[in-house]
This record gives structure tokens, C-alpha cells and sequence, in this order.
């Protein structure tokens, strides 16, 4: 069983029907999501794309996915979201932006956000008392990926390599996509997404299980982020 903090735009908006539908699941409601209606989503190797990121859920990662440590439970977990989620305002993000990341597509922010920095900071930090130490296949997975010497670091240290510095705020919309059809993917999705093109306000902390490894990330609950202060640490 593994969890993750992740934002997740409130289920009843626009951004989140538009998300689940490219990805054809719905991690609020624990099943399917009806594909757009477009010719992209009839075409086998786009909808094999995206068994990867329909595992993971619409979302952008505040913390990546984790077994708890010995001596944690989901109840302190949810606990300590809610604490967290006391202590943040709502952040404005003015739009997002359908782009390609490497060798996927996913809505990005217009501008780097330096508070939605420091959130996603915060919860690397404020939850790794909660994260078992990676096992011997997730870290050989990781370190299969060309990492410079400080995600290195981040990998032993906070079980991640793309926190802090390196850390890029998105919401991935696709799987690995060849280069020679992103720009097919990239025009779909860019069209789909200018219809509901809109700003976002990055409201609250998700938590989010996985049952088992094979199974779909399902959402256990929404912390509203409702403060005017900054994040408290609960760390030594």
C-alpha cells in the first residue's frame, strides 16, 4: 500500500472533468472517466499511453508516492494533512498551459509560483516521518534515469529526486509519447483544454492511497487550505 500528497482540483470543476476524461479515470468517484470525443482516444497506442498516469490520477505531486514507515498509520497521515492544511491560503495560479515535460505532456503553470514552491517544499518535509525508505526496485527504477549528483542526493535523502530546487509544479495528461507524435498529442490536447482554459487556485492538500501496486490511486480526502500564514513545521 502506498500514499501520496498530491493536489486534486475540486471534483465538481472543469479542470478536473477535463483531466480525468484525458486519462479516462476519475480517482474521486474510483472508476471510469468517459474518454473526449476525439479521434486521439481510438487510436491503441495513445490509449495504452495512458494506463501509466491513469494508475496515478489527475493530480500535480506535493509529495511522490510512499509506504508508510513502521509505527504510521493512514490516521495520523490524515491527521497531519489537516494540521498542514491549517497553516496555507490558497495559492492563484492566473492559467495553465498544455506542454510538453521530457517525453510527456502535461498542463504546466504559465510562471514559476514561489509560494506553490514552498507548499510542495513543505510537504516533502512536514510528511517524510510518514515514508518507509524506498525499496531495492523503486530506487534501481529511479536511478535508471539520468539524475544529476543533487537529485542523487534527494533520492537518498527524501526518497524523490524532483523536490526543492528541481521541483517543476505540473499535472501530467499523458504517458511517454514518442517525439514524432507529440505534435499530434500536443495539438489534441492543447484544443480540449482551451475550451475550459481557466485560472486555478491550488485550494487544498489531497491524500491519496493506492491499495496495491498493480491498482489505481484512490482519493481519500481533500484538506482546504484556509490560512494567512505560513506553513508551521513539524519537524525537529
Amino acid at each position: 500500500m502506498r500514499y501520496a500528497i498530491y493536489f486534486t482540483p475540486p471534483p465538481e470543476t472543469t479542470l478536473w472533468r477535463f483531466g480525468c476524461s484525458v486519462l479516462g479515470y476519475d480517482a474521486a468517484t474510483r472508476g471510469a472517466a468517459a474518454y473526449p470525443k476525439h479521434g486521439l482516444w481510438h487510436e491503441p497506442w495513445f490509449v495504452r499511453a495512458q494506463e501509466t498516469p491513469a494508475r496515478y490520477g489527475f493530480h500535480g505531486t506535493l509529495k511522490a508516492p510512499f509506504a508508510l514507515a513502521p509505527g504510521m498509520t493512514e490516521h495520523a497521515l490524515l491527521e497531519r494533512a489537516a494540521e498542514l492544511s491549517r497553516h496555507w491560503a490558497p495559492i492563484y495560479l492566473p492559467a495553465l498551459e498544455v506542454a510538453s515535460l521530457g517525453s510527456f505532456v502535461a498542463l504546466r503553470p504559465l510562471a514559476e509560483d514561489a509560494e506553490l514552491n514552498r507548499l510542495a517544499a513543505a510537504c516533502v518535509r512536514e510528511f517524510d516521518d510518514f515514508r518507509a525508505p524506498l525499496d531495492d526496485a523503486d530506487r534501481a527504477r529511479r536511478l535508471s534515469q539520468v539524475l544529476t549528483q543533487r537529485q542523487h542526493e534527494h533520492l537518498d535523502r527524501w526518497g524523490y529526486p524532483y523536490v526543492f530546487d528541481d521541483f517543476r509544479f505540473h499535472m501530467t495528461l499523458t504517458g511517454s509519447i514518442p517525439k514524432s507524435l507529440q505534435p499530434q498529442v500536443l495539438e489534441a490536447l492543447q484544443d480540449l483544454h482551451r475550451r475550459t482554459r481557466a485560472a486555478v487556485w491550488i485550494d487544498a492538500i489531497s491524500v491519496l492511497v493506492q491499495p496495491t501496486r498493480e491498482s489505481r490511486f484512490v482519493l481519500l480526502e481533500r484538506f482546504a487550505l484556509r490560512a494567512d500564514v505560513p506553513a508551521i513545521s513539524f519537524g525537529p
